[in-house]
Protein backbone atom coordinates (compact mmCIF):
# COMPACT_ATOMS: atom_id res chain seq x y z
CA UNK A 1 0.00 0.00 0.00
CA UNK A 2 1.48 3.36 -1.01
CA UNK A 3 1.26 6.58 0.92
CA UNK A 4 -0.50 9.62 -0.46
CA UNK A 5 1.58 12.76 -1.07
CA UNK A 6 -0.20 14.48 1.84
CA UNK A 7 0.72 11.73 4.29
CA UNK A 8 4.35 11.90 3.14
CA UNK A 9 4.42 15.64 3.85
CA UNK A 10 2.91 15.12 7.29
CA UNK A 11 5.41 12.35 8.01
CA UNK A 12 8.29 14.62 6.97
CA UNK A 13 6.95 17.39 9.22
CA UNK A 14 6.67 15.02 12.19
CA UNK A 15 10.21 13.78 11.58
CA UNK A 16 11.53 17.37 11.49
CA UNK A 17 9.69 18.32 14.68
CA UNK A 18 10.60 15.20 16.64
CA UNK A 19 14.18 15.13 15.36
CA UNK A 20 14.81 18.71 16.44
CA UNK A 21 13.25 18.12 19.85
CA UNK A 22 15.10 14.85 20.49
CA UNK A 23 18.41 16.38 19.41
CA UNK A 24 17.92 19.46 21.58
CA UNK A 25 17.05 17.34 24.62
CA UNK A 26 19.98 14.95 24.04
CA UNK A 27 22.47 17.81 23.68
CA UNK A 28 21.38 19.23 27.02
CA UNK A 29 20.67 16.04 28.93
CA UNK A 30 17.01 17.00 29.27
CA UNK A 31 14.40 14.27 29.66
CA UNK A 32 11.68 14.62 27.05
CA UNK A 33 8.90 14.16 29.60
CA UNK A 34 10.36 16.64 32.07
CA UNK A 35 8.85 20.09 32.46
CA UNK A 36 11.74 21.55 30.45
CA UNK A 37 11.31 18.96 27.70
CA UNK A 38 7.58 19.60 27.45
CA UNK A 39 8.20 23.36 27.25
CA UNK A 40 10.76 22.79 24.51
CA UNK A 41 8.20 20.70 22.59
CA UNK A 42 5.78 23.62 22.71
CA UNK A 43 8.45 25.99 21.47
CA UNK A 44 9.38 23.63 18.61
CA UNK A 45 5.73 23.57 17.51
CA UNK A 46 5.53 27.38 17.71
CA UNK A 47 8.71 27.67 15.64
CA UNK A 48 7.30 25.25 13.06
CA UNK A 49 4.19 27.39 12.64
CA UNK A 50 6.43 30.47 12.42
CA UNK A 51 8.01 28.99 9.29
CA UNK A 52 10.93 26.84 10.47
CA UNK A 53 10.24 23.67 8.48
CA UNK A 54 13.41 21.56 8.56
CA UNK A 55 15.02 19.77 11.49
CA UNK A 56 18.15 21.89 11.14
CA UNK A 57 16.19 25.14 11.01
CA UNK A 58 14.08 24.13 14.01
CA UNK A 59 17.08 23.00 16.04
CA UNK A 60 19.01 26.16 15.21
CA UNK A 61 16.12 28.42 16.17
CA UNK A 62 15.45 26.43 19.34
CA UNK A 63 19.11 26.57 20.36
CA UNK A 64 19.27 30.30 19.62
CA UNK A 65 16.12 30.88 21.63
CA UNK A 66 17.52 28.73 24.45
CA UNK A 67 20.41 31.15 24.93
CA UNK A 68 18.27 34.22 25.40
CA UNK A 69 15.05 33.12 27.06
CA UNK A 70 14.35 32.17 30.63
CA UNK A 71 11.69 29.65 29.54
CA UNK A 72 14.27 26.86 29.60
CA UNK A 73 15.54 27.50 33.12
CA UNK A 74 14.75 24.83 35.68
Amino acid sequence: MSQSPASCVISDDVEALSGALFSWCAERGVRLRSQEGVRAAGVVIDLFFAGYRTQDALLGALSERDGREVVFSS
